[in-house]
């Protein structure tokens, strides 16, 4: 007997929301689009009306649906607190694409919400964490194959930024992925954030102080360095290497095979992060899909208590950003519920 297809709600019909409806049509078994919400009615009908699934301009009216079983939120995140506290509420599995929120206040809301309910329904969208060169470095590390681990070096570069981009935004869009991984790679809380730049490049625009190096403390005593340069102009490219005790390991060089030619050598480079990490969301969206029709989360999946604790780091990031000195992070206490 076929198992029934999981019937999947999108809110948010932009660029990623666009993309993962697509994820879901093609690449995505035991799983349907079944409707989508954006408050342009003519956006989510552009995205719906390829797949077969119903439209609306209404986010509640999918997470109230009772035709919906799991709900995917790639709305900006300054909207996401009130639609993840209504999905909780109706016990509904959720993958939310990063941030959960925008501030950790407001996180800290929707962790004790889930908490009070009993159940892990929220997976955060960190992507990472699926990504095949990730797992190896995640595998080495816990395996201590590498010694205990003493410093982190990471690279975040974009070929260039969308109008209006702000320096808080490189913390708050693009060093979250390190903050996470950090915290993933390293089983340990950061401590502490501080922000140094060099001179701007003369590619950044006006008002953008790019690129940045930013610096957490951890509480396992590993020291972790980001270099954030979001217009380098040559593509996208993320890089990480552990240093550990008794050897090192380097993950994210350029795509493709290293070439050596008379006088030149070279590689690949990505357009961007849906070229780079294609396969970690189609690999994340499998298991976030597999997991809920077993009514459980993906256990190796970002929580909501991850999604609390990067909040928590962007906001120090962007108090280091503001003051130049290191913002220590303000972490509550970890409940019991979301115990490693």
């Amino acid at each position: 007997m076929q198992e029934q297809q999981l019937r999947v709600g999108l809110i948010g019909a932009g660029r990623m929301g666009a993309d993962h409806a697509l994820r879901i049509h093609e690449r995505i078994s035991g799983a349907r689009l079944a409707a989508v919400a954006d408050p342009d009615l003519d956006r989510a009908q552009q995205v719906a009306g390829g797949f077969g699934a119903r439209a609306t301009a209404d986010a509640f009216e999918v997470i109230d649906d009772s035709a919906v079983d799991a709900l995917v939120i790639a709305s900006p995140g300054s909207v996401h607190e009130p639609l993840l506290l209504a999905a909780i509420e109706r016990g509904v599995p959720v993958l939310c694409e990063k941030p959960l929120t925008p501030d950790p206040k407001s996180s800290l809301r929707v962790v004790e919400a889930e908490e009070a309910r009993g159940e892990h329904l929220v997976q955060v969208g960190f992507m990472r964490r699926f990504d095949a060169e990730y797992a190896e470095l995640k595998r080495l590390l816990d395996a201590g194959e590498l010694g205990a681990p003493l410093m982190l070096h990471c690279a975040h570069r974009n070929a260039a930024t969308p109008p209006g981009f702000t320096s808080e935004m490189m913390i708050y869009d693009s060093v979250v992925h390190e903050f996470d991984t950090a915290r993933w790679l390293l089983c340990s809380e950061i401590a502490a954030v501080s922000v140094r730049a060099p001179r701007t490049s003369s590619a950044a625009p006006d008002g953008l102080r790019d690129p940045q190096l930013v610096t957490l403390e951890t509480t396992c005593g590993a020291l972790v360095d980001v270099e954030i340069f979001v217009n380098c102009g040559f593509g996208y490219q993320v890089r990480c290497e552990a240093v550990g005790e008794r050897g090192t390991a380097l993950i994210g060089a350029d795509g493709g095979p290293l070439v050596h030619r008379s006088g030149s050598w070279g590689g690949t480079i990505s357009d961007d992060f849906r070229d780079r990490f294609g396969a970690a969301f189609d690999r994340e969206f499998q298991r976030w899909a597999d997991a809920a029709h077993q009514g459980r989360t993906d256990p190796t999946a970002a929580t909501t208590w991850d999604g609390y604790a990067a909040a928590a780091a962007c906001e120090a990031g962007v108090q280091a950003q503001t003051t130049g000195t290191t913002a220590e992070v303000d972490l509550a206490e970890r409940p019991d519920f979301y115990t490693p």
